[in-house]
């Protein structure tokens, strides 16, 4: 199984295979359809985003608040198609892969291959577990959306499974 550090992503893209298996580590932003639904609205009017789009790695999730002695709740994936109308445009600016569950559209397969990117899905259902491979977690945008805010994580070794590759093949896709 491939160890994957988020720092290297785009360069690591390429070389990964839909069905693969990997471990990831490194800095990951949290965003969900509210989050993606700001951003967007920032792109257009030429503001800062809360985080460098360049090589990042978002996760479609909305954590549970943490219990005492813990970093973080629950943390498993929301379903993707959601984002879909939002992520192609955010492929295009350079954000390097996207994490959660489920299929993804025709437009964003097209662009994770435009962009040598990748879409990792995560077990659904297995937040709980998911959680302990978060070590940090820090609120850097919009507050007031509660569990729906993004996060800057971190991940160590998240175990994830590449879904599409930046070579068009997908795990949801029989060729």
């Amino acid at each position: 199984m491939k160890h994957i550090d988020t720092l290297h992503i785009k360069e690591i893209a390429p070389t990964l295979h839909a069905g693969e298996s990997v471990l990831v580590s490194g800095t990951v932003y949290t965003a969900r359809d509210a989050a993606h639904k700001r951003l967007s609205q920032m792109i257009s009017q030429k503001q800062e985003l809360p985080f460098p789009l360049q090589g990042s790695v978002i996760y479609y999730a909305g954590p549970t608040p943490e219990k005492p002695g813990t970093v973080i709740g629950s943390c498993g994936p929301t379903t993707s198609s959601r984002m879909d109308p939002y992520t192609p445009n955010l492929l295009d600016l350079g954000l390097g892969a996207t994490i959660g569950k489920g299929p993804r559209s025709q437009a964003v397969a097209e662009a994770i291959v435009r962009n040598q990117s990748v879409y990792f899905c995560a077990i659904g259902g297995a937040g709980a577990l998911a959680a302990k491979c978060i070590t940090s977690l820090e609120v850097i945008a919009f507050p007031d959306l509660g569990c729906e805010s993004i996060k800057k994580l971190t991940f160590k070794d998240f175990p994830l499974i590449v879904a599409l590759d930046a070579h068009g093949d997908s795990i949801f896709v029989k060729n």
